[in-house]
């Protein structure tokens, strides 16, 4: 304390601790930093890369310069395009790191308050609970705690510490509470590690799962496809290093190469757009998952209730008064840890001017779930006694309260409890050390004004929500029918041993009920891991260090704005605001991406069996390949510049949880991909017997790049829609894309330029409404009966 020049009274005053961080520097540690020609030479490695460059030095090799320099024009501009768009997303994390960050409860200038944690400097005084990271190498000055110290040493059991240990930045409050004084910051900390809550690992996600397994069979049939073509090409006299670029190519055009960066986009621009309405994911696959959750659990605290408590009614027993219940209780309390319920006590009694300064509290035990109360050692000039405040039942076995007793407190807090009232109890030890009941405090927690209309949103969204809170039946019945839930509340004391016993029990009653009442955090992950038994997606929300199994359980795990930092870190969406509406946007949100995302996947599916199937058919029929190895390489580029505008496009959330299908996914883009193999075919056909391209084999290329090209676009407009596809307009990007596109094709194949062949402006219009008219009118009707037989949504 003296070498910092510090003060447990008042900490630092602000101007010093704004001249601390510039002698300092902030409390962060910088990340190193990857060289981007590094991260933009990768996009050169990989199959794919592999085969368009093995097509470029083969096209060296045959002397079609031109192919080799223009393919390998494409592939810059294409991996340019790839690592500005992953430049985009990886910003858009970085920016969710900055909003999403640990936070410190620190004394400045004598007044308790919270600061982002990266604003600390040597000298701070701090107060650290169950629950939180810890920010800083701390010396502490009061307080015993347990730290899990795991993530740092690997040590796997918890660390005791106490008066002049210090805590190691980075590690893990898992119990007591204590306040300590800062001594290093940054990378001066004895592990130089900067606690971080965003996760920036991207796990596999389900849809890729099903996408990867369609696209091995699809590219199964592909390869079978292309050695039956080469095969026949040797029958037939063909050179085999002439055929082999074009068949790289049509390999190539199997692979979903823009597969991962389209997930990473989507999901994180995605992200940024939750990020703007309060809602921070800080796992990347939280949003597939909250496309799919059909069950939300919700704490009544915090989430559907304000998290604003109020002493209404305070019932004292002689011989104690109501400003004794309010006095005690007050005590019983800490300022600065911004409990909800110290601070209802501290501000009742401050309001009344009850506190004397006579009184002091020398040690304090903070609320524990297990205890389910506080205590507090208090000293009156010479004397000593303990208060402690809690759950009535607690503090009535602390009393030894005699059965007659106990029923008469009982029956108080029922009636409270009819009102949505919660009640604690405050009792007091007397001369001989014995704990004696002062009275008790009711407190209130209204529903927020909104919460009602929000669970009918989600209910209508078809999520089933779930109210888990530990008051009592008689509360959680009240404040369930005042937000619209019929107070179908169970209560886990009624229901014979642990919930972890037997699960099926469990998720049976959760599906039947609309909650449970006087659960302990424990329950929790019981009853989320229950439900997920029974194939249920699953979201929870939960704030605090013992909620922290149950959120990493869900598969969307919700930690609420105010919760610890534990929390926070295992759950996979953090709210920087209040209540539900966060959770509905949440939901919405992540439908929209998944729309994106399948959008994405079926086209291309359906791009790949219309092209391999196509092309390598006509050979086999006619011997001749109606398209150039440089027609195509442009074709898959154009394409995809399309479809990458598919991750910001305007679409409509579905009314209903998502849900996958393999079979469904393969039949609906088989049929359409199969579909337009023969319309294509027919448009083939016409081409060649109306005018005469058979004999002009280079504008047949055109004629057939044409038909992929304007086929693949009119098809986007056909899968981005669940229903007919006039039903929602794409977004501008999109349709300025496609629009760009279109008018830039048709110059180019009608003209000409050097690798394309110009053909008559007369073939450009008959392909445009030919594919456009099938597309938009055959198409799509079969696509919405396709989905009508087999009950596919998307």
């Amino acid at each position: 304390m003296r070498t910092l020049q510090s003060d447990t009274a008042s900490g630092l005053m602000d101007m010093e601790a704004a001249r601390r961080i510039e002698r300092y520097g902030y409390n962060e540690v910088q990340e190193p930093t990857v060289n981007q020609a590094v991260l933009f030479a990768r996009k050169f490695w990989g199959i794919t890369a592999w085969m368009l460059e093995i097509t470029v030095v083969i096209s060296f090799i045959l002397q079609r310069y031109l192919d080799a320099y223009i393919i390998l024009a494409l592939l810059f501009f294409n991996s340019a395009t790839g690592f500005i768009q992953e430049r985009r997303a990886s910003a858009a994390v970085e920016s969710i790191k900055r909003t999403l960050q640990v936070n410190a409860r620190v004394l400045r200038s004598g007044k308790w308050g919270v600061l982002p944690a990266r604003e600390l400097v040597p000298g701070d005084i701090v107060r650290t609970r169950a629950g939180d990271f810890v920010p800083a190498d701390i010396a502490i000055i009061d307080g015993e705690i347990g730290v899990d110290q795991s993530a740092l040493t690997g040590e796997s059991e918890n660390i005791e510490k106490r008066m002049n240990d210090l805590l190691y930045s980075g590690s893990v409050i898992k119990r007591g509470e204590a306040t300590g004084i800062v001594v290093s910051t940054g990378a001066r900390t004895y592990f130089g590690k900067t606690t971080q809550l965003v996760q920036t690992a991207r796990p596999t996600l389900h849809v890729e799962e099903i996408t990867t397994r369609v696209v091995r069979w699809l590219a199964g049939i592909v390869s079978i496809s292309v050695i039956v073509a080469v095969i026949v090409s040797i029958l037939r006299g063909f050179q085999i290093i002439e055929i082999l670029p074009l068949m790289l190519v049509l390999l190539v055009s199997a692979i979903p190469v823009a597969l991962p960066a389209m997930f990473s986009i989507s999901t994180a621009l995605g992200s940024v757009d939750l990020g703007r309405k309060g809602v921070l994911v800080t796992r990347l696959s939280a949003s597939e998952d909250a496309a799919t959750m059909d069950i939300l659990c919700i704490d009544k605290t915090g989430t559907i209730t304000t998290n604003r408590l109020s002493i209404t009614h305070v019932k004292p027993f002689p011989p104690f008064t109501e400003r004794d219940a309010v006095v005690y209780g007050a005590l019983a309390s800490r300022a600065a840890d911004q409990d909800p319920i110290d601070c209802a006590f501290i501000a009742a009694a401050q309001k009344e001017q009850f506190v004397h300064e006579a009184l002091h509290q020398k040690e304090f035990v903070p609320f524990d779930p297990e205890t389910r109360r506080t205590e507090a050692l208090i000293q009156k000039n010479e004397e000593e006694f303990r208060v402690s405040k809690g759950a009535v039942r607690v503090i009535a076995d602390l009393c030894r309260l005699s059965s007659a007793e106990k029923g008469s407190v009982e029956a108080e807090m029922g009636e409270f409890a009819k009102k949505g009232y919660k009640t604690l109890a405050i009792a007091r030890t007397d001369g001989g050390g014995a704990f004696r009941i002062v009275g008790l405090a009711a407190l209130y927690d209204a529903p927020r004004p909104d919460s009602k209309d929000l669970i009918r949103e989600l209910m209508d969204l078809g999520v089933s929500v779930k109210m888990l809170t530990g008051d009592s039946s008689a509360i959680a019945r009240e404040i369930a029918e005042e937000v619209g839930l019929s107070g179908n509340i169970v209560s886990v004391s009624g229901i014979t041993g642990s919930l972890e016993d037997d699960p099926k029990t469990v998720a049976d009653i959760a599906e039947k009920s609309d909650g449970f009442a006087e659960i302990y955090p424990a329950d929790k992950y019981a009853i989320v891991k229950s439900l997920q038994g029974k194939r249920h997606i699953v979201g929870m929300t939960g704030d605090g260090v013992n909620d922290a199994p149950a959120l990493k359980q869900a598969e969307v795990g919700i930690a609420v704005s105010n919760a610890t930092d534990v929390a926070k870190d295992a759950a996979s969406v953090v709210l920087t605001g209040e209540g539900l509406s966060n959770i509905v946007d949440l939901v919405k949100t992540a439908r929209m991406i998944n729309q994106r995302l399948v959008t994405w996947i079926l086209n291309k599916i359906i791009k790949t069996i219309l092209i391999v199937f196509l092309v390598v058919g006509a050979f086999l029929i006619s011997g001749t390949y109606i398209i150039a190895t440089f027609d195509l390489v442009l074709l898959l580029f154009v394409i995809d510049f399309v479809t990458l505008s598919l991750s910001t496009d305007t679409v409509r959330w579905s009314k209903k949880p998502d849900v996958w299908s393999i079979s469904a996914l393969a039949g609906v883009s088989l049929a359409l991909g199969l579909f337009l193999v023969l319309e294509s075919a027919a448009l083939l056909y016409i081409g060649t017997q109306q005018f005469g391209l058979l004999n002009a084999i280079q504008e047949l290329h055109t004629f057939t790049f044409q038909i992929l090209f304007y086929s693949g676009v009119f098809t986007i407009f056909v899968v981005r829609e669940r229903g007919r596809f006039w039903h929602s307009m794409p977004g501008k990007t999109l349709i300025w894309a496609i629009i760009i596109d279109m008018v830039v094709i048709a110059v180019i194949t009608t003209v000409g330029v050097p690798g394309i062949a110009p053909v008559s402006p007369r073939i450009t219009l008959l392909v445009i409404l030919f594919t456009g008219i099938f597309a938009l009118l055959v198409n799509d009707t079969i696509k919405v009966s396709v989905l009508e037989r087999i009950g596919f949504r998307w």
